[in-house]
């Protein structure tokens, strides 16, 4: 069976004066038609910059060194990038964080979307503009028709959002990558833009890939979990296990860290230090420096990302049996 998408042994690296860092180390998955990822972690994770090498948009120093990203069956990463814009914002749309800095602030919402479709499809202008008004109707923009005359400064930060993910839809995307979609979003649009987007995936059988630093969004939304630290996936699996019965100490500390986690009374956890930069990413376990249950194999050799049970649980720590 052919993975919509399939992500082998990925690694990024930079190279700068003083050398390469490595930004990814051999990370591995794989998305099926319809199915929902969450990729969670703290900022330095990983977690944007695999996003960002799934549609070849690395900048330099940047470059993908090594592994396959198969997307419908097709390399990716081997494709000149004549060829990769055939795909990218077409079968493969991205949502990027910040809705302020992704729509062009001279541009009126009509012009941006209409030569996106132009882009990727050959129509009239008079036909892409209905199919523009279509997509902000989808995602429930309130008078659409105005809106579509409007500049972006003349909606609210929840408007803009829903304009970007009507942009990704334009096309019909196979599969959307979302980098936290929510940022700076109050607590209530949030919410609505989450519960968007499983709308969308669910009716329109596409590919979902969530990227975010918070559980509690991933837990709701997403089938999958991949949880990143440092450049690698240290535990990977079905939502439900790895929210409630999490193998990793650092999934287990980000769980904890949650407020809806705490019994009445009791602080709030919190994990020890904070993420390696890549310049000084310690030799073993990265993570061992802030775990509570280490030892000497873990300040020695890297863990490897293991099958745990037959529920497709895979871990990478030496503690856990």
């Amino acid at each position: 069976m052919t993975h919509l998408l399939e992500v082998q042994d990925l690694e990024v690296k930079f190279a700068l004066r003083f050398g390469e860092l490595t930004a990814i180390n051999g990370v591995s998955f794989t998305l099926d038609k319809g199915e929902r990822l969450g990729i969670v972690g703290e900022s330095g994770a990983g977690k944007s910059v695999t996003g960002f090498a799934i549609i070849n948009l690395i900048s330099k120093p940047g470059y993908i060194s090594d592994g396959k990203i198969l997307f419908e069956g097709e390399e990716l990463n081997r494709l000149p990038e004549e060829e990769m814009r055939k795909i990218r914002g077409n079968r493969i749309s991205m949502v990027f964080q910040d809705p302020m800095m992704t729509l062009n602030p001279v541009l009126t919402i009509s012009t941006q979307m209409v030569e996106t479709v132009l882009a990727h499809q050959d129509v009239s202008r008079s036909d892409a503009t209905d199919i523009a008004l279509e997509k902000l109707k989808k995602v429930h923009i309130p008078s659409p028709e105005k809106r579509l005359h409007q500049y972006p400064h003349e909606c609210s930060g929840g408007m803009r959002q829903r304009i970007v993910i009507a942009i990704a839809l334009l096309t019909n995307p196979s599969l959307i990558i979302a980098d936290e979609p929510t940022t700076a979003l109050d607590v209530t649009i949030q919410a609505e833009i989450m519960d968007l987007l499983l709308e969308l995936c669910e009716s329109e059988k596409m590919g979902f890939i969530l990227i975010t630093h918070d559980l509690s969004v991933v837990s709701q939304v997403t089938e999958k979990i991949a949880v990143m630290y440092a450049g690698k996936i240290v535990e990977t699996g079905s939502t439900e296990a790895v929210i409630y019965d999490p193998k990793h100490p650092y999934t287990q500390g980000l769980i904890k860290a949650l407020p809806g986690s705490l019994q009445p009374g009791t602080r709030l956890n919190q994990i020890p230090g904070m993420m390696p930069t890549l310049t000084d990413i310690p030799p073993g376990c990265a993570f061992h420096p802030r775990c509570t249950i280490s030892d000497t194999v873990c300040r020695m050799e890297a863990p490897a990302l293991i099958s745990i049970d037959e529920y497709d649980r895979m871990t990478a720590c030496h503690m856990v049996k």
